[in-house]
């Protein structure tokens, strides 16, 4: 059965479409966080290294590109329902996280939040939402998507090359470090939170391209 699979996802690896498949859940990924397009990338870099294909210069390629589309897509998104976002009970808090996080550390916030569990969309959705300069938020998009990219990439990469005859255990190692960075990441976010609540940041102020 499980030979069955692999052979079913390397098969799937090995088709052209799967370029046009990444692009498309990366793309989702922006706006619909629920779909697995981080676990996409690792398993395409995995195959690469494991069996030849997909090309993983391609996978990376269209892995940031898709990233970059979804993230204007959600920009958008966020620039026509300012008023839902801010009084939403599910998104209010994300959305005060990412304005904070927008108002001290600027367009750099983007970049950081790509690896932060929620944080991507709810960055995204934000700066859309307070009007930031779509010109600065798209130099910031594309280092974000870039490195998002390379990083997934790589990471499947690495755990396929480790284990070049059975990529079932490359993929897993390859998740196992991706979980890792996360855990690590936030395990840093909560060490440095303030003890004492912060006082409320002024609300940037941007002009409209």
């Amino acid at each position: 059965m499980t030979q069955a699979i692999l052979d079913a996802v390397q098969q799937a690896m090995s088709s052209p479409w799967i370029y046009l498949a990444l692009f498309a859940l990366a793309m989702l990924d922006g706006f619909f966080p629920i779909v697995p397009a981080e676990t996409s990338v690792i398993t395409a870099g995995v195959f690469a290294a494991s069996t030849g294909a997909p090309d993983i210069a391609l996978v990376i390629v269209v892995a940031a590109l898709g990233a970059f589309a979804g993230d204007h897509i959600s920009y958008a998104i966020g620039r026509t329902t300012n008023g839902r976002l801010r009084n939403g009970r599910r998104t209010g808090k994300a959305f005060a996280w990412a304005e904070q996080a927008l108002a001290e550390r600027g367009g750099l916030v983007l970049v950081v939040a790509r690896y932060i569990p929620g944080g991507r969309t709810a960055c995204t959705l934000t700066m859309g939402a307070v009007a930031y300069p779509r010109r600065s938020f798209a130099f910031f998009d594309g280092i974000a998507a870039v490195s998002w990219a390379v990083y997934s990439g790589l990471i499947g990469y690495v755990g396929g090359a480790a284990f070049e005859h059975d990529p079932i255990k490359g993929l897993l190692l390859g998740l196992g470090i991706a979980v890792t960075i996360t855990v690590i990441v936030e395990v840093v976010r909560y060490v440095r939170r303030p003890r004492t609540a912060p006082l409320e940041a002024e609300q940037p102020a941007y002009a409209a391209d």
